[in-house]
């Protein structure tokens, strides 16, 4: 395992050239800032050294702070084990020193890295190297000058802009700017940071203490005016986050009182946040993601992925244009498959919608998306299957049709070939219950667009082989998802996690709730629809075919409401037709449709449940815990059935795939912030009164009685395990 190191060259020159290595990024760890403080002092002390070069080791700068360090004090509570390195050593050590300091960056400097770049006297950057300031995603605010230093080197727009939106610059704009002196090549980096270094030493360029500088900040009614602008911003695109508004007091307070009043008050509030449960939600989202990768006798066992080259995806639909998008995006040759002529042009115009929206949103240059759409190619038959590496049926959910698409696939793909279905709720058993190759039947569920949505559930039967998951999650990783790996069920882990939270709706309108109060508490806590809008944008179809998928296997805890079918039977069919719940117009946000209340009242009437005839009487948190408390209840039984390696993983599903809002952690993270007694006693009590919808499981009750958090590991698996 690499250590972390600083080395210190002095060449004959007088330039001591203090380079960090901690691989892969370069991770500015503790002992990191041990040693540079130790190099620097050695460095200021020797009288052979004029200047002084700060680089990073094998072509990158830095990727920031080590955030382990972050998780470290969230385990611990101990604040005191972040370094003081803001004052300490950017400003005594590095800005304020009688020798000048010249940055060199190559790769990226990012977070902490930016930081300690801007502490220098100078920057050189290779070109197309990342720049910037991506803390406010970890809760946090750059806690080493940056809210100070590049407001005065950009000017307080673009570093306000920088900063709350967490997205790097390159080094080209940096130069434009005024960040970057100069973009040079790789190879004579090292060359210019030298002489640049020796230039300031030698007066005959500008020696600038950053923090000092003043000329770009604008006036104070000007930046008064610019920061309450982006506060008010901030209060509707990041509702529910401190460090936004934080971020905005701290650049505050150092254009109005100076550069050094504002490290240390930056320094003060970076702490606090770092122990805002913030903070400890976005950090535990950052490492569980990375968690996912691990996957025990998969990726412990010496296999080595197989290349993918060519994927065969069978229908043209929503799913299937959007997964074939996805992966021609990566440069993998796709065959796609429909029925007819009709249905596969109009898959193809799909995919080139898609491209074509890439290219006008400049995410995507014209060459990039002729050459992903050179890798498209559409058939009618299997003709083109005899050497794909990977098909992934993508057709409607219905059982005899897949069941008879994976016996013909079956015979015409090559033996190595994985068969994989992205359905979303349906029994893999079931669909590959016909076909002999069982070892290769896998799911590959995408979530819409698929070209968009980062999740990508694997879903894995007793019999698949571990070879197959592992290819599948190589894929994945290819075509930028996130891959978690999960066990076979109905719904799997996330469609069967968040089947509740519809139900849960249901039976508060049905109760005389409003709908759109609902709508708007849910977004209030953070997702960004509500269920009603959100069945209006999936139609309502899949509400109909879900809820009789669930209903089949969970007949105990399914609520049925007429609700859909009465919408449906009115000619409303959510955002397909511009009428749902919400009345749907080209150009305009949707709006609450007052003729729905009506058919809601039927449903009212036809379910009958309202205590007395009389809707009931329910705070706002009240509402936001019975949609999801019987979310998390779900969460604990498909976590005592052993269908996900570990409670992280429905964390990041449920981040990923429904939205849960990363800034609560991810579904079973925010239940333990609620507490497991709290979510049992209000279930049990909601189950005695409204029926068995509500009924605490086993796990949780076990939990709950225990105090043990509901993400600690299940010590005791249930017999169902095995589906792991």
């Amino acid at each position: 395992m690499a250590v972390a190191r600083v080395t210190m060259e002095v060449e004959n020159d007088g330039v001591a050239v203090i380079t960090f290595s901690n691989p892969p990024v370069n991770a500015l760890a503790l002992p990191i800032f041990e040693g540079l403080k130790q190099k620097f002092t050695e460095a200021m002390r020797r009288i052979d050294v004029k200047a002084i070069v700060l680089t990073g080791k094998d072509g990158k700068f830095s990727g920031g702070f080590d955030i382990n360090v972050f998780e470290m004090v969230h385990k611990t509570g101990d604040l005191s084990i972040l370094p003081d390195v803001s004052v300490d050593l950017l400003v005594n050590v590095i800005e304020d020193a009688k020798k000048p300091t010249v940055a060199a960056i190559a790769g990226l400097a990012l977070g902490g890295g930016l930081e300690l770049a801007l502490g220098c006297h100078a920057r050189i950057a290779v070109p197309k190297a990342q720049l910037g300031l991506p803390e406010l995603s970890l809760g946090v605010i750059p806690g080493s000058g940056g809210t100070q230093r590049l407001p005065r080197l950009v000017g307080l727009s673009k570093a306000v802009e920088m900063m709350l939106s967490s997205r790097p610059i390159m080094s080209e704009e940096g130069k434009e700017l005024g960040l970057i002196d100069a973009v040079v090549p790789l190879e004579e980096l090292l060359k210019v940071s030298r002489q640049w270094a020796l230039d300031i030493a030698g007066r005959r360029k500008p020696w600038i203490r950053s923090l000092h500088i003043m000329d770009k900040l604008g006036s104070l009614p000007e930046a008064h005016d610019l920061i309450k602008m982006a506060r008010q911003q901030a209060k509707q695109t990041a509702k529910n986050m401190p460090q936004h508004l934080a971020c905005l007091d701290v650049i505050e307070e150092g254009v109005i009182h100076g550069g050094y009043i504002g490290v240390l008050k930056e320094a003060k509030v970076f702490k606090e946040l770092v122990a805002s449960v913030t903070s400890k939600a976005l950090v535990h989202v950052f490492f569980a993601q990375r968690a996912t990768a691990k996957v025990p006798n998969v990726t412990d066992i010496g296999l080595k992925p197989r290349m993918t080259k060519k994927v065969a995806v069978i229908g043209g639909g929503l799913m299937g244009s959007g997964i074939a998008t996805a992966l021609i995006l990566s440069n993998i040759y796709v065959v796609l498959k429909e029925i007819n002529s009709e249905y596969l042009l109009r898959g193809i115009k799909t995919i080139e919608v898609n491209i074509r929206g890439l290219v006008s949103r400049k995410r995507l240059t014209q060459d990039n998306a002729e050459k992903a759409l050179s890798m498209l190619k559409g058939v009618l038959d299997y003709s083109e299957f005899k050497d794909v590496d990977l098909v992934i049926e993508a057709v409607i959910e219905d059982v005899p049709l897949k069941q008879k698409i994976f016996s013909e696939i079956e015979k015409a793909c090559p033996p190595h070939c994985i068969l994989a279905s992205n359905t979303s709720t349906i029994d893999l058993n079931i669909v590959g219950e016909k076909t002999r190759s069982q070892d290769r039947i896998v799911g590959a569920h995408f979530f819409s667009p698929a070209h968009v949505m980062p999740l990508l559930e694997i879903v894995r039967t007793e019999k698949t082989s571990p070879q197959a998951i592992l290819d599948l999650m190589t894929v994945g990783k290819t075509i930028k998802k996130v891959p978690v790996v999960v066990g076979n069920c109905t719904g799997f882990a996330v469609n069967r996690n968040f089947f509740p939270y519809s139900q849960g709706a249901h039976i508060l309108v049905n109760l005389g709730v409003d709908v759109f109060k609902i709508d708007r508490l849910i977004t209030d806590f953070g997702l960004p629809l509500g269920p009603f809008q959100l069945q209006d944008l999936a139609g309502y179809g899949v509400a109909v075919a879900t809820t009789k998928e669930f209903s089949s296997y969970f007949p105990d805890r399914t609520f049925y409401s007429p609700l859909v079918e009465l919408l449906m039977k009115n000619g409303r069919n959510g955002k397909n037709n511009g009428k749902g719940y919400y009345i749907y117009e080209k150009g305009s946000k949707p709006k609450p449709d007052p003729l729905v209340l009506p058919i809601v009242e039927e449903s009212r009437r036809l379910t009958n449940i309202m205590p007395g005839g009389k809707p009931i009487t329910v705070t706002d948190q009240e509402i936001i815990e019975m949609i999801l408390f019987p979310v998390v209840n779900e969460a604990c039984r498909v976590l005592d059935e052993g269908i996900v390696v570990r409670a992280s993983d429905l964390d990041v599903a449920s981040v990923l795939g429904m939205s849960f809002p990363s800034y609560r952690g991810g579904i079973v993270f925010w239940a333990d912030t609620v507490g497991a007694n709290h979510v049992y006693r209000s279930l049990k009590k909601w189950s005695q009164v409204y029926g068995n919808f509500y009924k605490p499981s086993q796990f949780l009750e076990e939990r709950a009685s225990r105090g043990i958090p509901l993400s600690a590991p299940v010590s005791t698996p249930s017999a169902s395990r095995s589906r792991m």
